[in-house]
């Protein structure tokens, strides 16, 4: 009986390393089918799954209080396990090299629990080579056992979009590479389980490992040339907004807008690429200059929004500015490498400190990891400017008149990504801006 057939028995059991906004849906959905660990090193995240609560907002308190995982953070429980699944985070240092600590630290963990016959599958987000090459190694030292022969190994990255109501773990294509065919025939029967759609079986790790890094390098890619457009744009006069609709009224027009790139995906992955790209003699160039004009996009936001000021000779030592915004995207509440942080690290060059409002972001995560102390909305009055940051369902539903009683005389409006109707605004004396 191989581990697929003793995990639909319920005779064995299947584990998640890493119960974040990627490891704790497809750890539910499993649950659904068979049994389930799900580890992560955090203890007090694991108590609140405990208790029924979904710090990550993904897939809800209900479902975590009625789902049949067993939460723990207890390594040895994983020895329970036949079947691992790691998706833990991999971000970048500050000198946007590939930071490989938490699947490193992950593969330790695993290959202490490790047992023979056990199949390992990684999630995470790399570079070609990082499974083979790093991984591996690790969980045979660990363990004592060989791959291939002892125990198995495929990589399968995760393509979740946070906060996403419509692509789900169940109805995305999930590609499934591994380190023969036997295990890939294996692991494609599992994610079967969940995954109505069904999987593509890629024909190596290496090439599942390079599909996923390039998918969110072309997004990058293409936000990039909006924000540059928008600059362009800016400079002629000329409503970037008006321009992408009229261009997209042709069949093949790619829809792509400007914004801020941030987060664990897009404004990360690409650097895991140009890095490996690097280590072969190759120095990237699109890619890169992509993500240097995406990283000064809060900069550029943060320099229009006083360039605006002066224009209305509003003394900015002194103005007030409130940020309707600090999550890396709509309606999600993960701050992680949000690009709002620099709008406000630039914003303080000018001496402004300006208030952040944000009803959906961790308030505990933007205080930890940014010093950022986020605001009721009832603090924003008597303001000089407002930049609404995201497009958070609570901010798009915000009426004129409530935008009206936050400000002084002067109503400076800096809508990012355009969620207002500017027309209406202006004709109202506001004076508006949007990339």
């Amino acid at each position: 009986m191989n581990n697929y057939e003793r995990l639909c028995k319920k005779e064995a059991q299947l584990s998640l390393i890493g119960l974040g906004y990627v490891g704790m849906p497809i750890a539910v959905a499993f649950s659904q089918k068979v049994k389930v660990i799900g580890f992560d090193v955090n203890e007090d995240k694991v108590n609140l799954y405990k208790q029924g609560i979904d710090p990550t907002k993904e897939v809800g308190n209900d479902v975590v209080k009625n789902c049949n995982v067993n939460f723990t953070s207890d390594e040895k429980a994983l020895k329970d396990s036949i079947f691992h699944i790691v998706a833990v985070p991999t971000p970048v240092k500050s000198d946007h090299t590939p930071e490989l600590r938490p699947v490193i630290s992950a593969s330790h963990t695993v290959g202490r629990n490790l047992t023979k016959g056990s199949i390992v599958v990684y999630e995470s987000t790399v570079y070609p080579g990082v499974t083979e090459e790093i991984c591996i190694p690790i969980l045979e030292a660990e363990s004592g056992l060989k791959c291939g022969l002892d125990f198995k190994v495929g990589y399968s990255p995760e393509r979740i979009n946070p906060s996403d109501e419509v692509h789900k773990l169940n109805n995305i294509t999930k590609i499934v590479s591994a380190c023969d065919e036997e295990a890939l025939e294996e692991i494609a029967k599992v994610y079967e389980l969940v995954v109505e759609v069904g999987v593509y079986k890629a024909e190596s790790i290496k090439v599942a490992e390079a599909a996923k890094v390039i998918e969110n390098s072309q997004r990058d890619i293409n936000v990039a040339f909006m924000n540059e457009l928008s600059i362009i744009f800016n400079k002629l006069g000329i409503d970037t907004q008006a321009v992408l609709k009229a261009a997209g009224t042709k069949w093949n027009f790619l829809n792509f807008y400007p914004g801020l790139v941030g987060g664990h995906c897009i404004g990360v992955d690409p650097y895991y690429l140009t890095y490996k790209a690097e280590s072969v003699g190759y120095h990237s160039q699109i890619i890169l200059s992509g993500r240097r004009i995406n990283d000064e996009m809060g900069k550029y936001i943060a320099e229009n929004t006083i360039k605006h000021l002066i224009k209305a000779d509003i003394n900015i030592k002194n103005s007030k500015i409130g940020i309707l915004g600090f999550a890396f995207k709509e309606n999600c509440p993960d701050t992680r490498n949000t690009k709002i942080i620099d709008i406000i690290d630039e914003l303080k060059e000018y001496g402004v400190v300006p208030i952040v409002v944000d009803p959906v972001a961790d308030m505990e995560e933007a205080k930890d990891l940014y010093g950022i102390n986020l605001k009721p909305m009832s603090e924003l009055v008597n303001l000089d400017a407002l930049i609404i940051a995201t497009q958070h369902h609570e901010f798009k539903n915000i009426k004129k008149q409530s935008f009206d009683s936050m400000f002084n005389d002067k109503r400076i409006l800096i809508d990012v990504k355009g969620i207002l109707d500017k027309h209406e605004y202006v004709s109202d004396g506001y004076i508006y801006w949007r990339l």
